[in-house]
């Protein structure tokens, strides 16, 4: 028995107990995405078209399945049985048209689904606490658009392997509130890099970084209510869902989701309203 094959045994192995799984784990043919891409009323990023064509070209070149959809009548348990995880890019406000439709999204979690959020997803929803728990928070404020640093807290983290232990980019800093605890952060915003432009938007930060004081939550994954969920609040630029490392980024958060997703099984699922207390 080779050191080789040793080492590689017990990486498959520490994976395997914590619920993590390597690439090399995930049977991509048997993968089936969909990227749901409706706004409310509100501002709706221009970045949408640019991460789908990302998220398409990811499902080619690893051979997993890619559905596209803004219209929130795809949200039946009938049809969200054959997906493995759910993908949420710029979302933001009430993205669903009736409560059965709510009711139908958080019935996919309980079965043990996968949910996938990007960039201003903590924005999507605003008024429905299950889903507000689901993500860890609700959206609050941003300061502008500028150089960010961002700090990978869990560098053995499937979702951050390969990625510069502090990496600088141009990106919004979302800040949440409502927050609740049970996310577990792997990537944090470095507060001391932020740059007000003036005294207001100072005082904003300060204001709405809580008890935070140098880091501030950037990435996370949570094991919610049956389902398996990561969430990223990079990804403003357009210009992100081209760049190598910020599209390795993405994949690396929807290969944690679907390698924990074994199969989506509505027996498990409890929920008979959209606010049926959480078990």
């Amino acid at each position: 028995m080779t050191k080789q094959y040793v080492l590689t045994l017990l990486l498959a192995l520490v994976a395997t107990s914590v619920g993590w799984s390597l690439d090399d784990q995930v049977n991509w043919k048997k993968v089936r995405v969909l990227v749901y891409t409706k706004n409310g009323k509100g501002y709706v990023h221009d970045n949408i078209p640019n991460a789908v064509q990302c998220i398409q070209k990811l499902g080619q070149q690893h051979g997993f399945k890619v559905d596209v959809s803004d219209q929130p009548a795809v949200f039946t348990e009938e049809n969200l049985k054959q997906y493995t995880a759910l993908i949420f890019p710029s979302t933001n406000n009430d993205v669903f048209d009736t409560d059965a439709q709510r009711l139908a999204f958080r019935r996919y979690i309980e079965a043990g689904g996968g949910f996938v959020g990007i960039h201003s997803v903590i924005g999507t929803e605003r008024n429905w606490l299950w889903f507000k728990r689901m993500l860890g928070g609700t959206f609050a404020w941003h300061p502008h658009f500028q150089k960010l640093k961002l700090t990978i807290i869990d560098t053995n983290h499937p979702s951050m392997q390969g990625l510069p232990k502090v990496w600088e980019k141009g990106d919004e800093c979302y800040f949440s509130k409502e927050m609740s605890p049970g996310p577990t952060v792997v990537m944090a915003h470095d507060l001391t890099s932020l740059t007000p432009q003036n005294q207001e938007e100072k005082d904003k930060i300060l204001a709405n970084r809580g008890s935070y004081t140098e880091l501030y939550p950037a990435a996370w994954y949570y094991n919610f209510d049956g389902g398996y969920t990561w969430c990223t609040a990079l990804g403003h630029d357009k210009k992100d869902y081209e760049d190598p490392t910020f599209t390795q980024h993405i994949f690396q958060g929807v290969r944690f989701v679907v390698g924990q997703v074994r199969k989506i099984d509505f027996s498990k699922a409890y929920a008979d309203s959209r606010d049926t207390p959480i078990k």
